[in-house]
């Protein structure tokens, strides 16, 4: 739980820190289209140099950044086993049954993982460097085109505000709950699986009771300040958009064409070299 990155800030003073937060949210969908743009292993290296330059700029430490991936290992490692055993290819190295593994599913499936992983930090670079309230005003200015089909914008940007700021808080509650149940002798490690599963109820039900409690206490303090959701509405921080919105667009358009030019090999820059072709090109 601790490796959840997802509604956490990191404070610094860098370039990306002071950055429009809506022009951030239309990167972050821009740099995901480019991930799944990316077709050989040259495109891809063009989106990792991407992420890192954006780390770069941002001034968050790579190993914070790296750190958010433990989270998904599960995740990267059942979805690399899965391509790799049932991907159909031509060129088999090993069959048992309807299982087999090819060379064509082993490129398969590191590109999956590889995508898997710079999703996952192109994505945390978002919050880490964008406060929950700000990416909630963001995404309400952008979907205000909405209000005019009679969406909720504002309540639906305050329960995800609201939805952000609990990930953190609900990691250190369930941290401070299995503490106390290991103080009474509980054990979450020993046995198999459905052992291990049964082990955590005494954690799930005091989660649900103070998850419970602290929305009850959230609502209440938002009434007894008479909160409502009126459409006149105004913020303390105006926002707007800067010259380092514009750089960050064009930087971001200018990784696309570059993705999409390496996968058609525009230039034919590798293809003079035999290997480096089919390295790039599978």
């Amino acid at each position: 739980m601790k490796d959840i990155s997802l509604g956490q800030f990191y404070p610094a003073d860098s370039f990306t820190h002071k950055m429009d937060p809506r022009a951030k949210l239309v990167l972050v969908v821009a740099f995901i289209v480019m991930a799944f743009l990316a077709k050989n292993f040259l495109s891809y290296f063009a989106v990792m140099i991407c992420v890192v330059s954006a780390i770069l700029v941002s001034r968050i430490p790579i190993t914070k950044v790296l750190k958010s991936i433990k989270a998904i290992i599960f995740i990267l490692v059942f979805t690399g086993i899965l391509n790799l055993l049932f991907y159909n290819g031509d060129t088999v190295l090993w069959e048992c049954w309807r299982v087999k593994i090819t060379v064509e599913g082993i490129i398969f499936s590191i590109k999956m993982v590889l995508r898997l992983v710079l999703l996952v930090m192109g994505t945390t670079l978002l919050t880490y460097t964008t406060t929950p309230t700000a990416i909630t005003d963001g995404m309400e200015s952008l979907m205000k085109p909405l209000k005019y089909i009679k969406v909720p914008v504002h309540d639906i940007a305050v329960i995800m505000s609201i939805a952000l700021r609990f990930i953190p808080i609900i990691s250190e509650e369930v941290d401070k709950i299995m503490m106390a149940q290991k103080a009474r002798g509980a054990a979450f490690d020993n046995g198999g699986l459905l052992k291990r599963a049964k082990a955590l109820l005494p954690v799930l039900i005091p989660l649900f009771v103070s998850a419970f409690r602290r929305a009850e206490e959230l609502a209440s303090a938002l009434d007894a300040r008479c909160y409502n959701a009126t459409p006149n509405r105004t913020r303390y921080k105006v926002m707007k958009f800067s010259w380092r919105d514009l750089i960050g667009v064009i930087g971001v358009a200018v990784f696309i064409v570059l993705v999409v030019a390496l996968n058609n090999n525009f230039w034919g820059a590798y293809e003079a070299v035999p290997a480096v072709w089919w390295l790039f090109s599978v």
